[in-house]
């Protein structure tokens, strides 16, 4: 049981799976903030939490939280950020860290001279067995890093009827697909090869230029589950339903990945595929606790997630026995330990917790593919808004 005591703000889709996973995870959770007082004591009950906050300052105010978990839509990351580290909270921010890299930047900086523990949820990094990947690559068990492919597909916005706050430019961000999830992928890529991504040339689409917006829309993944409206009113979507990446690492390794959130039949499923001079690895979260390798001369193999057949590294996070499978509520658990575990043991020999410099670096590669595919051409990243 850790001693830091944790608040989320945003009760959707995510704040009820960050309020799960640090309960699980041994975090003791004081309250939730929604954006009513009802939604508030809807998910306090649910949970049995002991508040239920009905603004914001009021949970920065309570002195027994220690760390804010934000949750809410993409344009109040900054402001609740900002204000938190001023109130000398830790910070476990959801991504995109904030709009721009120019606010992302400033909240670098702040969170430099705060002195305070802060951190993305870029939560894919923790499946063991991409844990696995990491240490394989620092090891040179790969060698040398030829290219990466892979995707990462959904189909919860598969209808011009599926609305979602994701799909206006005002409420997201200028990205949407790319922003929402290429940036897992993204993220899960750089990690793992210990390399950035330093140049893009991208390709983007937008599916439905106009989507329906039913009276009162609807939360992240719940809208092909919910009763049809009838009653919405027809908006125009300035956010790509597609996307495709070329990119360059620093190595000079390349790499392709495309997402989707319009591909029937696939729920949350990324990918990748790393060919290196040694082996190949790929990887699929449908099926994630297996690991294919591949061999040029002797026979390919599949690496089970089993803590005993594991780096010490990721057999940390492995914490079921071979057979007992573990998922996607897993990797924020073992997000969680790893970030409590920096609070409150320095030395922490845990995987790390994505920075706000990872969180930075994101931004900035968002952007670079955003100018990418309004001008169709190479774009180096970090070239701009530093």
């Amino acid at each position: 049981m850790f001693q830091s005591r944790a608040a989320v703000v945003g009760t959707g889709f995510i704040g009820p799976v960050h309020i799960e996973g640090l309960l699980r995870a041994g975090v003791r959770v004081q309250g939730v903030l929604g954006t009513s007082p009802e939604k508030s004591q809807s998910i306090a009950s649910r949970f049995g939490l002991p508040r239920a906050y009905t603004h914001y300052h009021e949970l920065l105010e309570d002195p027994a939280v220690d760390v804010v978990h934000i949750t809410s839509p993409n344009r109040f990351h900054f402001q609740q950020t900002v204000e938190a580290l001023q109130a000398g909270k830790h910070v476990l921010c959801e991504k995109p860290l904030a709009m721009d890299s120019r606010e992302s930047a400033l909240l670098v900086e702040h969170a430099q001279k705060s002195g305070l523990k802060t951190g993305v949820n870029y939560n894919v990094r923790f499946y063991p067995l991409c844990i696995e990947a990491a240490e394989q690559v620092r090891r040179g068990e790969l060698g040398d890093l030829f290219h990466v492919t892979g995707s990462y597909v959904q189909d919860w916005l598969h209808q011009p009827t599926d609305f979602n706050w994701r799909v206006l430019q005002s409420e997201g961000g200028a990205l949407r697909a790319i922003a929402d999830i290429g940036t897992h992928w993204l993220d899960l890529i750089q990690s793992i090869s210990g390399q950035s991504v330093v140049a893009v040339c991208a390709d983007l689409q937008t599916v439905f230029p106009t989507r329906t917006r039913p009276a009162g829309g609807t939360e992240t993944f719940t809208s092909k589950l919910a009763a049809p409206k009838r009653d919405g009113i027809d908006v125009a979507i300035d956010t790509e339903d597609y996307g495709a990446l070329l990119f360059r690492l620093e190595s000079g390794a390349r790499g392709s990945m495309h997402v989707s959130q319009v591909t029937a039949g696939h729920k949350n499923c990324i990918r990748f595929e790393m060919a290196g001079s040694k082996k190949s690895i790929a990887w699929n979260s449908q099926t994630p606790n297996e690991l294919w390798v591949g061999h040029r001369s002797n026979p390919n193999s599949i690496l089970p997630r089993d803590p005993s057949l594991l780096s010490d590294r990721a057999a940390q996070h492995a914490q079921y026995p071979g057979g007992h499978n573990e998922g996607f509520p897993d990797t924020f658990k073992q997000l969680f330990r790893s970030f409590y575990a920096s609070i409150e043991t320095p030395e922490s020999p845990m995987h790390p917790t994505p920075s706000f410099e990872d969180g930075h670096r994101e931004i900035l590669l968002c952007e670079a593919i955003h100018q990418s595919a309004q001008e169709q051409r190479w774009i180096e990243v970090g070239s701009k808004c530093q």
